[in-house]
């Protein structure tokens, strides 16, 4: 079973009869595998006692084996058990607030109307303006149209607004960056980038989100082409970005270096045709990519433009045939695919120290445990595992230093810089098989990634 994580804490509202009865709550919560983060007293009259027990659980069906523990204690009535998650997100985690004062009739004078006016009037006459006097120098909008909800697949756009809100959080608390979720009732490609052309104009920068390959690619490409403000596929690029900052340092580890690495990434949807863009771009000269039909190879009539570039790209050696034959004496294996799909007995095809990124999320390509029994360094898309590979590491300080900049587009020098950047926050001191990239909340993450970004949109 998987760890209990805060994304499915409940809090039980339990009536006993005497305080003895606490002990039997927290120990059956125990045994079912439950994690007690907090236990409080809401009423108190004689022996009758009611109290709030938060936990934490594995997953929607475990929470209710938790209260099913709880209700067959007896003495104790289990009144409601409420999901602290759908709470948090009752009315949306996101709001908008003035930046000015509204207190005097002045105030409403030169932040509306009539003085306002003056405003347009000057963007009216140079365009340009509107990046200095309107939210547009500081703004990103989070385009998704819902089609490949994290890990959940095509949930349409009403169902991934938590998550593009959820996004603007990340944006603001670690980049100061506004960001507003903009969630598309289409999954066409030409009514998606019409409708991000038409709003572009408020925007200093667009965020593409969720969107399920290969459609994604094709929707970033025609938007770099038509707006001139960067446009970024997070979970492409972002993707990108912290698996090659983590795997700098996984190499740094191990005492292996990147252009003499072996290199299997296992899954060639959006992140892995990144992934695999990004680190040829870095120097790794021996990568093999691996989708569920086998090594990919150029003459594949099922390549899509952005597969066929890296099925021409790999592969130096021309090895042919399906994963166990591609990890043979490989260094790393990066899966961006589905769960379960690599095994112990894989993992021993691999050269001495393996590396293995098993992002796959919430289930990766093999369970970490069972990883390091053999490879030296794991890490995983999860945050209840070391060495979490976590796009909000990049997102927020690489618009940070988009906006900065105030940079049109977005080049892989960008990508490159912002990687090495995140990697060398990690010190020689720091630096472990159970420590390769920085923590979210590491405060010098997004203002050293927006330095880098900004540089490399200035060509210094």
């Amino acid at each position: 079973m998987s760890s209990p994580s805060a994304s499915f804490s409940v809090t039980l509202r339990v009536e006993i009869s005497g305080s003895r009865l606490v002990g039997a709550i927290t120990t059956v919560l125990a045994d079912a595998g439950g994690a007690i983060t907090a236990l409080d007293t809401v009423e108190s009259r004689g022996e009758r006692l009611v109290v709030d027990v938060t936990c934490n659980a594995v997953n929607e069906e475990h929470a209710a084996e938790l209260r099913a523990s709880v209700e067959a204690i007896d003495g104790a009535t289990v009144r409601a058990m409420s999901d602290r998650t759908l709470l948090l997100h009752l009315g949306g985690v996101l709001a908008t607030e003035s930046k000015v004062p509204l207190k005097t009739r002045d105030d409403l004078s030169m932040a509306y109307t009539p003085g306002v006016a003056r405003v347009s009037l000057a963007i009216s006459r140079d365009r340009s303006a509107a990046r200095n006097l309107t939210i547009k120098r500081n703004s990103v909008a989070v385009v998704t149209d819902g089609s490949a909800v994290l890990g959940l697949g095509n949930l349409g756009p009403e169902a991934a607004l938590p998550v593009m809100e959820g996004k603007a959080v990340l944006f603001k608390r670690f980049g100061d960056v506004d960001a507003w979720p903009v969630c598309l009732a289409s999954q066409d490609v030409d009514e998606i980038v019409q409708a991000v052309r038409m709003i572009a104009p408020v925007f200093g920068g667009i965020n593409l989100e969720d969107i399920s390959a290969p459609r994604c690619f094709e929707v970033e490409r025609r938007l770099r082409e038509h707006l001139d403000i960067p446009v970024f596929h997070d979970d492409q690029h972002g993707t990108a970005i912290v698996v090659l900052a983590a795997l700098l340092n996984a190499l740094r580890v191990v005492n292996k270096s990147l252009g003499d690495a072996k290199v299997v990434i296992l899954g060639v949807g959006a992140a892995g045709v990144a992934i695999a863009k990004l680190l040829i771009s870095e120097g790794v000269g021996n990568l093999i990519a691996v989708d569920r039909d086998g090594i990919l190879e150029p003459d594949w009539s099922t390549l899509d433009e952005s597969r066929l570039w890296v099925a021409q790209h790999s592969n130096p050696h021309g090895v042919r045939g399906d994963l166990h034959t591609a990890l043979q004496g490989a260094d790393v294996v990066i899966g961006v695919s589905g769960p379960n799909l690599v095994t112990e007995g894989d993992l021993r095809l691999m050269a001495a120290d393996p590396i293995v990124f098993a992002l796959a999320n919430p289930d990766p390509e093999i369970d970490p445990a069972l990883a390091r029994r053999i490879a030296t360094v794991v890490a995983t898309g999860r945050s209840d595992e070391p060495n979490q590979i976590n796009n909000v590491l990049v997102f927020p300080g690489f618009f940070r230093g988009l906006l900065d900049a105030g940079a049109t587009k977005i080049t892989s020098a960008m990508e490159l810089a912002a990687a090495r950047a995140l990697a060398a926050i990690v010190t020689e001191d720091e630096l472990s098989p159970a420590y390769i990239v920085p923590t979210v909340f590491n405060p010098a993450v997004a203002p050293t990634i927006a330095q880098a970004v900004e540089a490399a949109a200035k060509g210094d």
